[in-house]
């Protein structure tokens, strides 16, 4: 599958080679930059930063092994695949072991080529370094993706932002909520005021009540001075309450008259304060369904949710997996102050092809725990596939397993039908306006599948 964005710079002296390939690959949907030489293809890599290199063994200027020593000294993580005649396969094998992806002997099967291509960018995770979305910047330059999907969020977090209005923000455990909070904050035009944190699962009932709006001293036992809450401390700029789903419904009452007012009560006061807050909330929780149990309040979900932005989880944006876990590579060996490890093919193919219950939290710590055990600067596929059956494994409930089924045979569809509504509606034997039900349900866009299908 190509994926809107890549970009893959082909290395060759050869004219013909060149234009031939460049045809291909246009027509499959990248985006080709070409070089000559070795000179200009480290150029390109500077100014295209391309997702992958092809090049020959032979270019002009260098051989395409130092070509290929230069580009990974670079970037360690961007793939290269060589292209070699037959008399210099034992060449091109001895450059695989120096870190080339993978070779190709002239005359190749074009199959052949895009099976390398796919599983070379789905394995490499490099290009554009980060895999940060080219439109973020630096409002949300700290989250890693080159998702569709994610795109998406993106830019339906840059238009809630700057609104002033309550934003909720859904997802499953791991997914990056407080992240996406911390990018509402950047992009808000309240930047240059507070931006206040509280989990309100990690805090007991009665203490939560003073974190949020304060108290004076003597209003229960320990209190020895006034304590200024979050909501206070945050007047003029941004209050992000993660967690909410697990408010208390007794608290969740005080919030909602707090949010109505725009003034809060600090605990053993008479009197109450005005504050100018802007609430960004976060849960993995259904609220829909704690509302139906009398768990989540009505009106206060009304309050909280005029924005609601849900993050895919990770195993809905699978070509974010190299990026990340590249990336979270790269972060622990600066902070070790070691020579950064790398994935082994073989390693990368079961990170990209594993569920991630515990999404980017959980891939996060696999990658700590496979750097520290990792004996080489190669974390190989054994040491992966021990960390992930080490994790403890949990049955999906029915209704957990049965909505995952209808949303990934809904995708599927789409994606055979080119995201075209009323063919995948005929494919699942269904009206267009029950269909439509369905994609709303599951937040399944079909204009993503008619860009993915190109």
């Amino acid at each position: 599958m190509t994926i809107p964005g890549q970009t893959i710079l082909l290395v060759d002296k050869d004219t013909k080679m060149i234009g031939l390939l460049s045809h291909r690959l246009s027509a499959a949907g990248y985006t080709v930059v070409t070089a000559e030489s070795g000179k200009q293809a480290l150029s390109e890599i500077s100014a295209a930063r391309p997702d992958l290199v092809i090049t020959d063994l032979k270019v002009e200027g260098m051989d395409g092994i130092a070509l290929m020593g230069a580009i990974l000294e670079r970037d360690p993580t961007l793939p290269v695949i060589i292209l070699t005649a037959h008399g210099t396969i034992p060449t091109a094998v001895e450059a695989t072991k120096k870190g080339a992806f993978n070779f190709l002997a002239k005359p190749f099967d074009s199959n052949e080529l895009e099976r390398l291509i796919d599983q070379a960018l789905k394995m490499g995770g490099s290009g554009n370094n980060t895999g940060t979305q080219p439109n973020c910047r630096d409002w949300c330059h700290h989250i890693i993706t080159r998702s569709p999907l994610m795109e998406d969020l993106l830019n339906q977090t840059k238009l809630a932002a700057r609104s002033d209005v309550s934003i909720l923000i859904q997802g499953e455990s791991g997914t990056g909520k407080e992240l996406l909070a911390e990018a509402i904050q950047k992009v808000s035009p309240r930047s240059d005021s507070p931006f206040k944190v509280i989990n309100c699962s990690a805090i007991p009932e009665n203490l939560l009540e003073s974190e949020l709006f304060g108290h004076r001293k003597g209003a229960f036992t320990g209190a020895d001075s006034h304590h200024t809450g979050l909501f206070q401390a945050a007047d003029g700029g941004l209050l992000f309450l993660d967690e909410i789903g697990d408010m208390p419904l007794n608290l969740q009452a005080k919030l909602l008259r707090a949010l109505q007012e725009k003034r809060v009560r600090p605990v053993g006061s008479t009197e109450t304060v005005p504050i100018d807050v802007q609430v960004i909330s976060a849960t993995h929780r259904n609220l829909q369904q704690a509302m139906v149990e009398g768990k989540f309040r009505q009106d206060l979900f009304y309050r909280l949710n005029v924005v609601m932005l849900t993050i895919p989880p990770l195993r809905n944006r699978r070509e974010d997996i190299p990026s990340l876990a590249n990336h979270f590579l790269s972060r622990i060996a600066a902070h070790r102050n070691q020579k950064q490890k790398s994935f082994s093919a073989e390693a990368m193919e079961l990170l990209v092809n594993f569920s991630w219950p515990g999404n980017v939290r959980q891939l996060n710590n696999l990658v700590e725990q496979t750097t520290v055990l990792a004996p080489s600067d190669i974390i190989p596929a054994t040491l992966v596939e021990k960390a992930l059956q080490e994790r403890p494994k949990r049955l999906l409930s029915y209704t957990e397993a049965k909505s995952q089924f209808e949303r990934n045979y809904l995708a599927q569809v789409l994606q055979i039908a080119r995201g075209n509504v009323s063919k995948a509606a005929q494919l699942a034997n269904r009206n267009r306006t029950e269909f439509y039900r369905l994609l709303n349900r599951n937040q399944l866009e079909p204009a993503r599948f008619r860009r993915i299908g190109k």
